[in-house]
């Protein structure tokens, strides 16, 4: 999607240090899961990064962006799962958390769990809150550079356009006097009617519809969390405004944000890793000149674009979702410009 080179993996792990693992649920009616994105593969409580946060439509329940507005770090791994299971996930984050870290709660401040979610209700057991805290563990321990899109983790229940939504990513490289650099934006999503998606300015979402000849007769009630990593030197100030610019890629996809919907962005830079403890000197965060942020802009937008339409099209390894409706195969074999696999 759009004019800007993806990075090797066209995923948000082009980003270096940045690593994704998801543990899915898949037993009749539970249908779900829970993802964990790792910013670095250090200590990130000790060596935290320059964060942000951005909320399009608050019809959500995220933790721990508060603190992140607040003082412009990171310090935790970010979990992704169902609404119901916010608090479960947000507990086996902090028991990670403690494990890895001694002082938490002892010697030194308490943790700032970062977790997001979206409503899977449609196709799960929501009420049965079936995720544990052992899934958090699993994922943040299965994390990898290359890891699935599609029906797992977090995406496991998740519809968006009316069709089968969740994990999806990609990355694009921006290219400044100073260096090469990567943007990549994970997404969770959970939203949209078939009617309003939009690929390529194509509005084939209408287009189905009215082949079909089927009107929507639910409400737009779905969410989004989007994830967005990069390399790029930038200030807490600077990346609150680079990943505002993912709403325009969710725009060109034809999202609505409507009344019910949760629409989350969080970012981070890996540039700067800033300490748990001073050290007595004055912390030195590079930042690019406010001139050279255009490039982001466009990338967050383009990588966020194609990171929905690659949820929609990753197929996931079991065969209840390799077995595509006719109405979906139609609209795959519309999307010219994605190497669609089906099996």
């Amino acid at each position: 999607m759009g004019k800007m080179e993806p990075g090797e993996r066209n995923s948000i792990s082009d980003v270096a240090g940045v690593t994704v693992g998801h543990v899915t649920i898949n037993k009749g009616g539970v249908q779900t899961g829970v993802t964990a994105i790792l910013p670095h593969q250090g200590n990130i409580f000790q060596d935290k990064l320059v964060a942000a946060t951005h909320i399009l439509n608050g019809f959500g329940k995220t933790v721990g962006t508060i603190q992140i507005n607040e003082l412009g770090t990171i310090e935790t791994p970010i979990i992704l799962t169902n609404t119901l299971s916010v608090g479960t996930a947000t507990e086996g984050l902090i028991d990670y958390m403690i494990e890895q870290n001694s002082e938490i709660g002892a010697t030194t401040g308490t943790v700032n769990p970062v977790v997001g979610e979206c409503n899977d209700m449609k196709l799960n057991d929501i009420r049965g809150r079936h995720i544990q805290t052992k899934h958090v563990k699993e994922a943040i321990q299965q994390a990898s550079a290359d890891f699935d899109e599609g029906a797992v983790g977090a995406g496991r229940g998740m519809v968006c356009y009316s069709l089968k939504g969740g994990i999806g990513s990609a990355s694009r490289k921006i290219p400044l006097h100073h260096g090469l650099y990567t943007l990549g934006v994970l997404t969770l999503t959970n939203f949209g009617q078939l009617e309003d998606l939009t690929i390529n300015n194509r509005l084939l979402g209408r287009e189905l519809t009215e082949k079909m000849n089927t009107v929507p007769n639910e409400k737009d009630q779905g969410s989004v969390i989007v994830i967005l990593a990069t390399d790029l030197p930038v200030s807490e100030r600077q990346l609150k405004r680079i990943i505002q610019r993912s709403v325009i890629g969710l725009a060109k996809t034809g999202a609505q944000i409507a009344n019910g919907s949760g629409d989350i962005m969080i970012g981070f830079s890996t540039a700067t890793k800033i300490p748990h403890q001073p050290n007595g000197r004055l912390l030195t965060i590079p930042t690019i000149h406010e001139e050279e942020i255009d490039l982001a802009f466009r990338a967050a937008s383009e990588a966020t674009e194609e990171a929905v339409l690659s949820s929609l099209i990753s197929v996931s390894h079991d065969e209840a979702y390799k077995k595509q409706s006719s109405e979906v195969m139609t609209l795959l074999q519309c999307l010219t410009k994605f190497d669609v696999r089906l099996s």
